[in-house]
């Protein structure tokens, strides 16, 4: 499994999550047990660093926040297919573990966010 570096620039830490998971799929082995299992995964973690794009590109606050807090669903999301791909595929609970801690921060990192803005803490 690639390593990340830690980074602070969430466009490219969520890219980078987004990639990971890519490379992780394409080593799992795809059955029709697991495929739905994989594609789910593929779609909830590519899409936190979609849904990040689009809330930088907000035109008001609420669709901003709402924005990230799709960002924070995917991220968790993206927790509960790795868990279930971690019962297919125990060979795999190391790498599925590095993936999750990353999707646990995401989803911290968004929720302060979206916490923040409710709260009136952030200019956005």
């Amino acid at each position: 499994m690639i390593k990340s570096p830690r980074t602070f620039d969430l466009e490219e830490r969520t890219a980078t999550f987004g990639e990971m998971v890519i490379l992780f799929c394409k080593s799992l082995m795809q059955t029709p047990l697991s495929l739905p299992l994989i594609t789910q995964l593929l779609r909830a973690s590519t899409s936190v660093g979609a849904n990040y794009m689009e809330a930088n590109g907000a035109s008001s606050k609420r669709d901003f926040l709402n924005k990230i807090f799709i960002c924070k669903n995917e991220a968790q999301e993206s927790k509960h297919w790795l868990r279930m791909l971690a019962v297919m595929f125990p060979e795999k609970k190391d790498d599925i573990r590095e993936l999750w801690k990353e999707a646990q921060e995401l989803t911290l990192i968004f929720q302060k966010i979206t916490s923040n803005i409710r709260h009136g803490n952030v200019e956005t």
